[in-house]
Parts: C-alpha cells; sequence; structure tokens
C-alpha cells in the first residue's frame, strides 16, 4: 500500500492522474476518486488516402477533440508533404492542445519500413519505394508512420483485446492482429494480408493480378460498385427492401462468413470487424452470425465477433495512440 500510494501522489504531481470527486461516505473520511487526466496530453492522426486526408486530435482518454477530412489528392511530389503539413497547421491553430502534442501518428495503406521511413508498396497510392522523410521534416514534430489497417488494430484497447484480429473492410480489404498486446507484423511486415488470401479458387480477379482473392468479394468496393456509388446510398437501398441489392449484400455476407470461419480456425481469436463496412455491421450482426456458425462445425456461438470502437476515424486515432503509450513507458 505506501507503494501504491507513494506510486499515486507522484503521478498527481506530474498532473498524469487527477481527483474526480468523492465516494460516498461509509462513515469516516470520505475517499476520493482518482482517474486519467484527459487533458494532460494530446497527440494527432492523420490518414493518407488515394483523394483525402483525415485528421483527428486525441486526448489521453482516447476522446477525439476534434476531427476533420479534407479533399486532397494525393501525389508523390514534395509540393505534397508542403500541403499536409500547411493542412496541419491550420487544423492546430487555435488549439490549446498543440501546447500538449506529443506527435503526429500518419496512417498509409501500404507496406511501411519503419526503420527506414519507407513505403515499400502501396497499389491504393500507386507508389513503391516511397520516401516518407521529407514528410516528416515537414511536419517538424516527431512522426509515428503506421499502415492504415495496423492502425485501426491500435485504436482498440489492448486491455479488451490482447489477443485478436482485425478485419479492416474498407474499399480495399486488410487487416491485422495482436498477440500478447503487441501487433504481429510478420518476417516481412506483410502480416494480416487477409484480402489476398484466395476464397474462391478461379474466381473474381483481384487489382493483385490473383484471381477469387477474399479482397474480390468483401471489400467495400463490391457494395459501392468500385466507389461509383456511396457506401451510405447502398444501405439504403438495402433498408428499403431493393431486391437487387439485398441479393448483393446477402452474397457479401456469405462470402465474409467463410472468411471469418477461416480465420478463426487459424488463430482462434476474437475477430473485430472494422472499416468502413464494420462501420454498418453492428446492425446485420445476427445474419451474419448465422452465416457463420453454417461453416462453423466447432463453435455454437459467434461471441468473439466483435464490432470496432471507431467507425470512422480508426486508423487516425490508432496512428496518434502510438505516442501515448510511448509517453507513458517514458514516465
Amino acid at each position: 500500500m505506501p507503494t501504491v500510494l507513494a506510486n499515486v501522489n507522484d503521478l498527481l504531481e506530474k498532473r498524469v492522474l487527477e481527483e474526480t470527486g468523492e465516494y460516498a461516505s461509509t462513515g469516516g473520511r470520505k475517499a476520493k476518486s482518482i482517474g486519467i487526466n484527459k487533458s494532460y496530453c494530446h497527440a494527432m492522426g492523420i490518414l493518407i488516402t488515394a483523394n483525402h486526408i483525415e485528421m483527428v486530435l486525441v486526448n489521453l482518454g482516447d476522446e477525439i477533440i476534434k476531427k476533420d477530412r479534407i479533399r486532397l489528392k494525393f501525389t508523390a511530389e514534395l509540393s505534397y508533404c508542403t500541403e499536409v503539413a500547411q493542412k496541419v497547421k491550420t487544423f492546430l491553430e487555435g488549439e490549446l492542445a498543440k501546447d500538449t502534442l506529443l506527435g503526429i501518428g500518419v496512417a498509409i495503406p501500404g507496406i511501411i519500413d519503419q526503420k527506414e521511413r519507407i513505403v515499400l508498396k502501396s497499389h491504393a497510392l500507386g507508389i513503391e519505394n516511397y520516401s516518407l522523410r521529407f514528410l516528416e521534416q515537414a511536419l517538424e514534430i516527431p512522426v509515428y508512420f503506421e499502415n492504415d489497417a495496423n492502425a485501426a488494430m491500435l485504436a482498440e484497447k489492448k486491455q479488451k483485446y490482447p489477443n485478436a484480429i482485425y478485419l479492416s473492410l474498407n474499399h480495399t480489404l486488410g487487416g491485422a492482429f495482436c498477440i500478447d498486446g503487441k501487433l504481429f507484423r510478420g518476417q516481412n511486415q506483410k502480416a494480416g494480408e487477409f484480402g489476398h488470401m484466395i476464397l474462391v479458387p478461379g474466381g473474381r480477379k483481384c487489382y493483385c493480378g490473383k484471381s477469387g482473392c477474399a479482397d474480390a468479394y468483401c471489400a467495400a468496393s463490391v457494395l459501392t460498385q468500385d466507389n461509383r456509388q456511396s457506401l451510405d446510398a447502398f444501405m439504403e437501398k438495402i433498408e428499403s427492401g431493393d431486391e437487387k441489392n439485398l441479393q448483393i449484400w446477402n452474397e457479401y455476407l456469405d462470402h465474409l462468413a467463410v472468411l471469418i470461419s477461416n480465420l478463426r480456425m487459424a488463430y482462434d481469436m476474437d475477430i473485430i470487424l472494422g472499416g468502413d463496412v464494420g462501420g454498418v455491421l453492428s446492425d446485420y450482426m445476427i445474419p451474419l452470425g448465422e452465416k457463420v456458425m453454417a461453416y462453423n462445425g466447432f463453435e455454437h456461438d459467434v461471441s468473439y465477433l466483435k464490432n470496432c470502437s471507431y467507425k470512422k476515424e480508426a486508423s487516425a486515432v490508432g496512428a496518434a495512440k502510438y505516442f501515448f503509450t510511448k509517453h507513458m513507458v517514458e514516465l
């Protein structure tokens, strides 16, 4: 108890913790409740896509206190990095939180060599061996780069999901997984590329050049007709009972159920459904669960299927949260 009290007092003195109120009296002096001081520090997260950047400002309580999405077409030119830095500066103008800003986490759809600060390959951005050094210099504060699906996994609470798979059901299908609270990256930084597992041999052509990849059946692009309509518009048609789109949706859930069943068999972990489609699946967990159970004869429930914590901003939030973990270790 003396050690615990000494540590608590130290963290109160550093303002990492704060008094948040009092408990009801049990006969003596009222006990004080103590919690995280959410405004102690902040971090910013950015998600770079082919046509947009998404920015969030997050406090120590994992709460988004500001966010913005700006149309900005990605190019490999140095001017793009300068423009991103200017957007960040504008985003932070007038924010008191910028005085306690630990750094900026940048999530990118691609395979990243973090040590060398290089995007080895990104189909979404159309780049290979792209250096991130200039972007790092342009931002002028500590920067952390992460794959977008890995970053989305980092957005989830490690205490809640120490061992879990994250299925990122965006325009393309990505994924990540944690073991004992740590991201498992694989020998070549490619662990979690679930989108390029063969789901239907000899099936639809995938953008990677193979046929039958899970991406060609379970990515959001299947529902949006490769962005010819929005996902919101598709879901509105589902809710209105449109037969053609209901058939597409049922086929989508069938293929997703096969993928989920295979991943559950391989890893025996919780599976978090994230990305754009993951954000709308919460209302369809029963029909999805029924389809999954039809393919898995070893389990009688699908309680291992989880909905993501952040529907839209997961990658940006996860990239930002890296700095909280780093800072607490240094404390």
